[in-house]
């Protein structure tokens, strides 16, 4: 059975070389362990580290990106599986749709836009799947910690903590999949708010 995760990631050419490399140790772990890749179809950055990383290694890659973006030329020429779309929030309901799992890798607005989203529609029921937060050199540390002061002021409460998973290092991405809590029905009741 094919399973597929989305990758939320940076579009910037600028970032420091180890990010590619984390970006790229990810992408190899995961299509070693059968799983396909959707992402923002990007060409460039992150974005394009982890496609170009799968499509070396035979992965499977679906880019999901709107058209405009397309007519700048943003989008990536090796991925033969392109999705295009209208809006920014076609995109972003399309490149969840059938996952196994969500992966935040570090990024810009755009990517913490995806998701504060995706974890906000998980605290609601509306997606269920694990969502992984990858902390490379401390990438996310703030967030955490804003997190954190969420749950302490109590804007959310301690069980939705469970709402994520956060690894440092990438290759422990295959057993945060699948050790990630459960967030069914039951979780959510719980952590209602």
């Amino acid at each position: 059975m094919m399973k597929d995760v989305c990758i939320y990631c940076a579009s910037s050419t600028s970032i420091d070389k180890k990010y590619i490399e984390a970006a790229e140790l990810l992408t190899e772990k995961l299509v070693k362990n059968g799983y396909g890749i959707v992402y923002g179809g990007g060409e460039v950055g992150l974005m394009g580290a982890v496609a170009n990383k799968a499509l070396s290694l035979n992965g499977r890659v679906t880019g999901v990106i709107p058209r405009f973006m397309v007519k700048v030329e943003w989008a990536h020429k090796g991925v033969k599986n392109m999705v295009q779309v209208e809006t920014m929030a076609e995109r972003k309901t399309k490149l969840v749709e059938g996952v196994s799992a969500v992966i935040a890798l570090p990024g810009s607005t755009g990517t913490l836009d995806e998701l504060i989203d995706i974890l906000s529609l998980k605290k609601l029921g509306k997606f269920t799947r694990p969502v992984i937060i990858v902390n490379s050199f401390g990438f996310y540390d703030h967030l955490l910690s804003l997190f954190d002061k969420m749950i302490e002021e109590r804007f959310m409460r301690p069980e939705h903590r469970e709402l994520w998973t956060v690894i440092e290092n990438p290759e422990d991405i295959i057993e945060a999949i699948d050790n990630a809590p459960k967030w069914n029905e039951d979780a959510i009741k719980i952590a209602a708010v």
